[in-house]
């Protein structure tokens, strides 16, 4: 949880946005760290993948880490988060150790999911992160089931399922924001507009103009954020989560984000421009932050820098651990497998 201590005495409080009277410097620079390593993840995996060091594919989500971790502030590891194919920045904005992470990327024992999980299939149930999920739209109704659990069970705690532009077409998302509404959940869904269903823009496959706008056919409130903007997209899911702490039922959130990168490794990116990814990029989420949380004196370029020295060494070790760990035994294929016996 944020440490509010403080959080509205420091310098040019009357400027800032709403969400930074909740936090406090320390909570600034905390979410600066987890967007950065986000970014150097994904950065190593990537070259881990263009070196043959790792195998499949993977989906990047490289210029969309505001939304991960703005969504992810308000959150305990008592709060269960459901994922997609995209999922790196939302396991580490929920507080996932980049060296096991990493060894699951590569498939290692000592992996978070014992290397049997891999980039899309990523879980971290320690920290309430239920997985990854190569299926459009799969995490939706497990989300639902973890909100209903948390209701019954009482004890304060919330579901936030992410999802992509391309799954609000899905019958899973209509059928999920349906029951949660009726049963009131404790849950926000929030989904990651960045544009592209793998190669079809939104506009072509989506009969409203903003997901958000779909709220309404499930009595829930349905919010649009700029979801390259930390403060708006942290301002969201507090309020969200407080709604349903309070037993109000769920939120839609629509953080409207953009990946720089292609659908996945092997996306040449002939459905955009050039021109189109370069103005995205002008809007470096991890950039405008670190610009605003100095102009509000949260933060000093010193202190910044810092940050990115600490986040590239451990990197580096999380690599360094990933690669010296051991491929998991092929006479364990069935370990940790479960199915009906058939006797």
């Amino acid at each position: 949880m944020p440490d509010r201590a403080g959080a509205a005495h420091a310098p040019h409080a009357a400027n800032r946005p709403p969400v930074y009277f909740r936090l406090s410097a320390s909570d600034a620079l905390d979410a600066l760290r987890r967007m950065h390593r986000i970014r150097r993840f994904e950065e190593a995996a990537e070259e881990s993948y263009v070196r043959g060091l790792s195998y499949g594919t993977m989906h990047l989500s490289i210029g969309q880490e505001a939304t991960a971790v703005g969504i992810c502030m308000p959150l305990t590891d008592a709060d269960a988060i459901t994922s997609t194919h995209r999922g790196h920045g939302h396991c580490i904005a929920k507080g996932a150790d980049l060296a096991p992470m990493f060894a699951e990327f590569l498939g290692k024992e000592t992996g978070t999911c014992k290397g049997r999980g891999g980039s899309m299939h990523i879980a971290d149930p320690a920290r309430g992160n239920l997985g990854a999920n190569g299926i459009v739209g799969g995490g939706l109704p497990i989300a639902v089931g973890a909100a209903l659990s948390a209701k019954r069970r009482g004890e304060g705690a919330v579901a936030v399922a992410f999802f992509g532009d391309g799954a609000n077409n899905e019958g899973a998302f209509h059928e999920s924001l349906n029951i949660a509404s009726i049963w009131k959940l404790p849950i926000v869904f929030v989904c990651e507009n960045n544009q592209y269903a793998m190669s079809t823009a939104i506009a072509r496959s989506t009969a409203v103009r903003d997901v958000a706008d779909r709220a309404v056919a499930y009595a829930m409130p349905g919010v649009i954020v700029d979801g390259n903007n930390f403060a708006e997209v942290a301002e969201a899911s507090f309020l969200a989560v407080e709604r349903a702490r309070a037993g109000d039922g769920p939120t839609l959130i629509e953080a409207k984000t953009y990946r720089t990168r292609g659908h996945s490794r092997s996306d040449r990116n002939r459905y955009r421009t050039r021109e189109e990814i370069e103005s995205w990029k002008q809007r470096d989420p991890i950039a405008a932050f670190e610009a605003e949380i100095v102009a509000l004196g949260l933060a000093t370029r010193e202190e910044i820098a810092a940050i990115e020295d600490e986040i590239r060494a451990q990197m580096a070790a999380a690599v360094d651990f990933a690669m010296a760990s051991p491929t998991p035994d092929p006479a364990d294929v069935t370990r940790d497998v479960y199915s009906p016996r058939r006797d």
